[in-house]
């Protein structure tokens, strides 16, 4: 066992017949969830397996495994579904994986995996990737270009800002969670898992297509609202869009649970529009920040300290402050190093994001490396404005492009085919509004298609590529263009 997870281990000790896991057919409590983690951690160690990748939908099995991997001192490599087979094969052969958890194996032949008399797909490898000393979980980001990119976490971090979060939302009372987000993002595995359990919880599983969610961006509303109303949580972890869904659900009446107690969202900006618009419909939205370098979650907003329009305090284990350039750094319990290259020996981690701070709440601009510079020397965030745009109904995506231009032209996909270009135009309006010139929407193209991994304008998990964008909407930006310069001679 990781010695910093005994901790852990023991606190489940003390919970007795408290249920732990449910999926709505089964359920565990927390002396059964032991029983089950000291058989499968046994299984693992009898296997000889060092590397475990975990290719499962949500459920009570993935929960298990995970723990188990960490109660046999062992590496845990959880493999999003969303990951095209590219990817997939890269993290395999990236980690160094011998041991692979599924309950589908087609196709994993191929990569030389056959079942042990145990059970369990494995595979030999002549030598193992070398790994910073103390790694128990790589977490691959999938980044907006590129191969994803392994972060090699030690038990320690893991726990540390599980420990953070439990004690942030403690006077919520949070005892039954729901897991909305895959499990093998590091969000839901550390904030929806190990600080639940911290909490003596009970965890809520369901696949992901119960939950409504299919591939990295198709949504069943009807059906999320449905599992909400059944299993009647008090936590949930939403990213900006699924929040948006549902504050759009609330304000058409539609029934939502009133158990709900703290509804924690992130991955990405969200608009202080849909913040307040949530608060008005009484939803409990608590905004927050993290990256997978520092085991997820930095800085949450909490019942006691709360401001709309931040990201929230830092967590109790951490400091945050900003470089010169407003880039916002971390220094505390953070990532070993990604794999494959040398350890970071800087003291402060920069996050790549900018900031500024009011009253100790770290408000976020955007990635440092998207923001552009336009023809009249203004610096803009464009996620600042593309999160600005997708609050207005009919756009469903939004796309800002501006680097040395005169005027900032936006790609906007609208919610459906029957959106008409006045629709959109008129939201472009009301956003407009309430920009500064610099940042407003100038012009505006109707996207060909949405934004998706399938036709590479959007990873898998939804951010943009930007390049890519660029790329494919470049003739059409250029003439729009040529027609302001015209009207600037005119």
């Amino acid at each position: 066992m990781w010695p910093a997870a005994e901790a852990l281990f023991h606190h489940l000790s003390q919970q007795g017949e408290r249920i732990a896991l449910s999926d709505g057919n089964r359920q565990l409590s927390y002396r059964q969830l032991l029983d089950e983690l000291q058989q499968r951690s046994e299984l693992l160690q009898r296997s000889g397996a060092q590397r475990i990748v975990l290719a499962l939908d949500n459920g009570i099995d993935w929960v298990l495994w995970d723990l188990a991997v960490l109660k046999a001192g062992l590496v845990c490599v959880p493999l999003p579904g969303f990951f095209s087979p590219a990817q997939q094969r890269h993290v395999l052969d990236s980690a160094s994986v011998d041991c692979l958890i599924t309950h589908n194996a087609t196709g994993y032949d191929q990569q030389g995996f056959v079942e042990s008399t145990d059970g369990l797909l494995q595979r030999p490898l002549d030598q193992l990737v070398a790994l910073p000393a103390g790694t128990c979980k790589i977490t691959y980001t999938s980044g907006t270009t590129g191969q994803p990119k392994g972060v090699c976490l030690d038990a320690q971090t893991q726990l540390r800002v599980a420990e953070s979060l439990y004690r942030a939302s403690a006077s919520c009372r949070i005892e039954h969670h729901l897991c909305v987000l895959p499990l093998a993002t590091l969000l839901e595995n550390i904030a929806g898992v190990y600080a639940p359990l911290l909490a003596g919880a009970r965890i809520e599983l369901r696949a992901m297509a119960q939950i409504g969610l299919q591939g990295a961006s198709q949504f069943d509303l009807p059906r999320f609202l449905d599992t909400l109303n059944s299993v009647q949580p008090h936590s949930l972890i939403l990213l900006p869009q699924l929040l948006l869904a549902l504050v759009g659900a609330a304000e058409q009446g539609l029934l939502l649970p009133t158990s709900l107690r703290f509804i924690a969202v992130g991955g990405g900006r969200v608009a202080p529009q849909l913040l307040q618009r949530a608060e008005a419909m009484g939803l409990p939205v608590y905004e927050g920040y993290g990256l997978s370098e520092c085991a997820s979650v930095v800085c949450l907003n909490t019942p006691q300290q709360r401001r709309i329009g931040t990201v929230g305090l830092p967590l109790e284990h951490l400091e945050v402050r900003l470089g010169a350039d407003q880039e916002v750094q971390v220094r505390g319990p953070r990532m070993l190093g990604y794999l494959g290259e040398p350890a970071r020996e800087d003291e402060w981690l920069g996050t790549g994001d900018l900031g500024h701070f009011v009253d100790g709440f770290l408000v976020l601009h955007g990635r440092k490396k998207h923001q552009f510079i336009t023809a009249f020397g203004r610096n803009v965030n464009p996620e600042w404005v593309e999160a600005e745009l997708v609050q207005q109904l009919p756009i469903a995506q939004a796309w800002l492009h501006g680097e040395a231009l005169p005027a900032n032209v936006a790609v906007l996909v609208p919610r459906h085919a029957g959106i008409s270009d006045q629709q959109l135009a008129e939201a472009v309006a009301r956003v407009n509004q309430t920009l500064p010139d610099y940042a407003q929407v100038h012009h505006w193209l109707r996207a060909e298609q949405p934004f998706s991994a399938a036709n590479q304008l959007a990873t898998a998990n939804g951010r943009l590529r930007r390049a890519a964008l660029c790329q494919r909407y470049q003739t059409a930006i250029d003439a729009l263009m040529v027609d302001e310069s015209s009207y600037g001679d005119a």
